[in-house]
């Protein structure tokens, strides 16, 4: 009897097929390492004193993080999607929604470029439709 082998997986070229989802980014040990920083941020604002420094001057809290410019810029610009480019795990940013005041509905409704509602009326339908583009680089 011969012994099959196992074939290997390229865990890299594995990783990389997760960026071939449109309007998905898939939180993988390599934005977990990116954006620990910016998760801990996030994770900050779970104490009432942290969110109320916060609150009283975005800018000066986040010189306490060791956050990039670019992730410093997202968190100011309250562009969730770029914090989530940046290595921020969306768990962990609902921390900065609800400091904010923001359902995590109006904020995931921002994210896919929908109104509240509009997020809302398509999840209560069911979702995203399965059909239309599911690969970038193959346009199925």
């Amino acid at each position: 009897m011969t012994e099959k082998k196992k074939e290997r997986i390229n865990i890299h070229e594995y990783l990389a097929e997760f960026d071939d989802i449109p309007g998905t980014r898939v939180f993988t040990a390599q934005r977990a390492r990116k954006g620990y920083w910016l998760n801990q941020f996030a994770m900050s604002l779970m104490k009432e004193e942290n969110r109320q420094k916060f609150k009283e001057d975005n800018a000066a809290y986040l010189e306490d993080w060791n956050l990039t410019d670019a992730q410093k810029k997202a968190v100011l610009a309250r562009d969730y999607n770029a914090m989530i480019d940046e290595g921020g795990n969306v768990y962990f940013l609902s921390k900065l929604f609800s400091a904010d005041g923001q359902s995590f509905q109006k904020a995931a409704g921002s994210m896919t470029g929908m109104t509240e509602q509009e997020y809302a009326e398509m999840m209560i339908a069911g979702g995203r439709s399965p059909e239309g583009v599911r690969s970038k680089k193959g346009g199925y």
